[in-house]
Parts: C-alpha cells; structure tokens; sequence
C-alpha cells in the first residue's frame, strides 16, 4: 500500500470562506485537533497577510510537534521572511509559495510575460530554500495551463530547491480525467520530477474535487491538499475526510493508504463547524447527521437483519458514536475531568472549575447531557481566553404575544464598568433583542447574517447562534449557546461584539510593543 500524505489547508483556504473569522486561540483549538486527526501537513495560514494571522502561525509553529506546519507566502522577499519569523518554531518548518502560470492569470492578473513569470518563480524558490528545509511551490491553475510552459518551470523550480510541487484545479474547472493525464504529462516530461512529491489542489466548483483528487493520487500524486468539511473559497476544496474514507473502504481498488485517526474524523468536522458556523449539510457523506440513517423501511428491514445490505462503513469507523448520557447532575468533578480528558481537550485548572459550574448549571435543566452538550460548553470556554474588558450581560427580557409589540429590555455592563439598560421594540422577539443591544452598544454595528441551531435533539436540547455583524466596519462571527433560543442569539450577538473589542486591544498592545 502506497503511503499518501494528507495536506490539511482548514485554517488557510478553509478560512477564506465567505464569513469565516477565527481568532488565535480557536485556530490553535483546530491545529491540536487536526495534529489528533494524524495529518501529515497542516496549513496555518498566510503570515504576510495580516499581524492576527501571524500571531496564530506562530502560536501554531510553537505549539504542534508530531505535524508539519506550514505557511502560504507569495513569491516576493517580504512574505518569505514574515513567514520564516512565524515559522522558524516549528519542528519542521515549510512554505508554501504559489506563483500562476495559465495564460489568463498571467496576462491579466500578474500582467507578465512566461519568462517573467519563470524567472520569479526559480529566483523565489531559491531565496525561500536558504530559510527552509521544506519547499512546496504551486502553480495556481495548473488545470488551465499551456503544458509545455508547466513542464519547463517546474523543472526549473525543483533545480532552485523545491521539494514539493502542486498542481492546483484552482477554479474547480478539470475533469477526472483531465486531471489525471496531467499529472501523466508532468511525470512522463519533466527529467527531475522524482527529486519532488507532487501534490494535488481541487476545488469543488463542479462537484469534483474529490473525484479530481483521487484521480491524481491513481497518477502518481502523493499528497492531497484539503479542507475538513470541504470548507473554502466559493465552493470550497476537497473534503478531506471524504477522501480518507473513499480510500480506507475501498482498498480493494486503491491501493493507497492515509496515516489518519479515522475515528477522530467527525470530532474534528464538529469541531469546525462549530467554530466556522459552516453547518454541514445534513446528507453530507461521511459526516453528515444522516449519512447512517435509514429511512426507508425496505432499508431499515435489510439494515435490521444485516448493517452490510446497506452501510458499507461503521459508523464507528468514522467515531459517529451513540450519543447517550455520560455524566448526570449527581457526577462529580474528577469523573467530569476524566470526560473532558477523553474528548482530547486540555483545560487550565480555572478553566475547568467554569466548565464544570456550566455543566452542573445545565443538569439542572437538561436531563441527558450527551458529548454534544459537553464539546459545546468546552469550546465556548476554550476559545474565550482574553482578560480585556467587554460588554457584559447583567440582565434581558422579552415581552412577546400574538396582540402585543415586542419588546424586549436589556441591562449591560459596558467594558468601562458603566451600567446600560434600555428597551427596544421589533417586528418580532429577536429583532427587539438586537435592536436593544444596538441602541446600548456605542460601537457601529450592522447585521449581516442569524443562524440558530440546536445541539442534538430533543426538547431540552441547547440551542446554538451564530451571526456575523460589521462593528465599525470590522466583520466579526459571533457564537452563543443556552438553552433559551434568545439568550443564546444575545450571546452570539454580544460575542461578535466582545470579538472585535479583544482584537481592537491587541492591535493597539502590538502598536505599543513597537
């Protein structure tokens, strides 16, 4: 079996989903879970792209050690040394340069000749070879570029010292096959092509980003770049556990095998969907809430008497796992520990004290506390580490009825310590709730996007809100959980806000510092 290596680009491409805003700290929560999950490569981010970005590169780079890290940079001077100060931690640290070679982003994006292009491109790779070890240079739309011109500077390129070369479907535009006889091409013409790993890129415009990959991987590619969930720009990437799965099952045909913890899988899609707030479909395969539902009853008959007449994967193999209680209100905190301990999460003594104060406040409402209900409090306690000063909720209440206006009053403590309290009406309780939170709040606040969620099923099952606001300007996801459907949109509403608060801070600490 052939060893394919797994390119985990979440918190780069993954990220540059439209609405997408993680801040250090959950970026680092989702580097520890993809180092659990076994892949071989995590992409942190694009460390010239903003001070927040290189922050968590290098949080990232300082923290993982059984993973190696790497960082996007264009091909220019500045980014190469931005990205080696983020990276230079790291137990084995890569870059990631990137550089187009089709016709059209050349001519009309780069506005540069081929040579132009080639010269950058080898003149880059080699001043990016003299801070790293590990070298991956991708050349963006590969999938629509003149072959001839790829072959000749890709050959140029592995002569300047890369180690890894990709060949992106950028636009998401090639075919299975396509794809594959590309790969052919490059492997049958390029004299040095074995001194490299060749990597592959898909995103998923058309629907075929994991076709497209799998195809690569039949054509000598080794690596798979992609996102969990298939999270990305516009239609996202290649799902990878979609991918990992296609593989693991059907070994009889592929003979490739990933180095991946398969039972991590649907924590680690849980976890980034929670804190992304991109729902994965319910039919999503491999870790979709359905993808081993049987609804049918000629299905639920065959699965009854034998689970292969209709399920060609455990459950279990991908860590889908019965959600029944665990802990109830009369579990003590060193049993509490021990669960927590389980899910892969590492809290500060203090941290667990307000995790278990969660816990036990919600066993006094909620009966059956499943792993759902436990992740949710952890996350929102993981993720909020910040000691700056925010808005603070004191108090809220809703007077709603079929013959009344809805209105809801709202007390705040303002991150200044001044108290707050007015009352808003609206076109229903939730519009009366952030209109309150808008007249209170001094900021300049626009709503762009509510989602609301439960967590798990059941009457008594948390509810979850995620909404994305413009705070003066600065779009911020905010994320909020209760068991009352408003308290919860109030939490996410106040978390977006609280976001841009704790990142305002920090740019003004670093301002400082310099």
């Amino acid at each position: 079996m052939s060893q394919i290596k797994i390119f985990d680009t979440t918190l780069r491409d993954g990220e540059q989903s439209p609405g997408v805003n993680l801040n250090k700290q959950e970026k680092l929560e989702i580097a520890k879970q993809l180092e659990r999950w076994g892949v071989d490569r995590m992409e942190a981010g694009f460390p010239a792209s903003s001070q927040g970005d290189f922050e968590a590169v290098k949080a990232i780079a300082q923290t993982i050690k059984n993973t190696s890290v790497t960082g996007l940079a264009r091909t220019n001077k500045a980014d190469i040394d931005t990205a080696w100060e983020a990276l230079k931690y790291a137990e084995e640290p890569r870059i990631h340069l990137f550089l187009a070679t089709s016709p059209i982003h050349m001519t009309y994006k780069l506005k540069q000749t081929p040579e132009q292009v080639m010269a950058n491109a080898v003149s880059m790779v080699r001043y990016a070879k003299e801070k790293f070890p590990q070298v991956e240079w991708s050349a963006e739309d590969a999938s629509r570029s003149d072959r001839q011109f790829l072959a000749q500077i890709i050959e140029n390129v592995i002569d300047a010292g890369a180690t890894v070369i990709n060949l992106p479907d950028t636009v998401g535009y090639t075919t299975p096959d396509e794809y594959g006889d590309m790969f052919r091409f490059i492997r049958e013409t390029v004299p040095n092509i074995d001194q490299v790993e060749l990597s592959c890129h898909c995103h998923n415009d058309l629907g075929l980003a994991v076709a497209n990959s799998i195809a690569a991987v039949e054509n000598g590619v080794t690596q798979v770049e992609g996102t969990i969930n298939g999270i990305g720009e516009r239609a996202g990437n290649a799902s990878l556990e979609e991918v990992a799965v296609a593989l693991r099952v059907r070994a009889d045909h592929y003979p490739y095998q990933t180095g991946l913890k398969l039972d991590e899988t649907k924590r680690t899609s849980d976890l980034i969907a929670k804190l992304t707030g991109m729902y994965v479909q319910a039919n999503k395969a491999i870790v979709g809430r359905n993808a081993f539902q049987h609804e049918a009853g000629i299905h639920q008959d065959g699965v009854l008497k034998n689970k292969e007449t209709y399920e060609i994967m455990t459950p279990e193999m991908v860590g889908v796992k019965a959600n029944t209680l665990f802990l109830g209100k009369h579990s003590g905190r060193h049993a509490f520990k021990d669960r927590v301990s389980e899910l892969g999460i590492d809290l500060s003594d203090d941290k667990l004290k307000e995790a278990f104060e969660m816990f036990k406040a919600l066993t006094d409402h909620k009966k059956e506390v499943t792993d759902d209900d436990l992740y949710t409090i952890l996350m929102e306690i993981q993720t909020d580490t910040s000691a700056v000063n925010k808005y603070q909720l004191e108090m809220f209440q809703v007077q709603y009825g079929t013959s009344n206006i809805p209105t809801a009053t709202i007390s705040l403590t303002a991150p200044d310590g001044r108290s707050l309290e007015t009352a808003c009406t609206g076109q229903g309780s939730v519009e009366a709730l952030y209109r309150t939170l808008d007249a209170l709040i001094e900021e300049e606040l626009h709503l762009a996007d509510y989602q609301l969620n439960s967590v798990g099923r059941g009457k008594d099952a948390l509810a979850e809100s995620h909404v994305q606001l413009t705070v003066d300007g600065e779009t911020m996801n905010g994320r909020g959980t209760a068991q009352d459907v408003l308290e919860a949109s109030v939490n996410a509403f106040l978390n977006a806000v609280n976001r841009y608060i704790v990142q305002k801070n920090t740019v003004k600490e670093e301002q400082v510092v310099k």
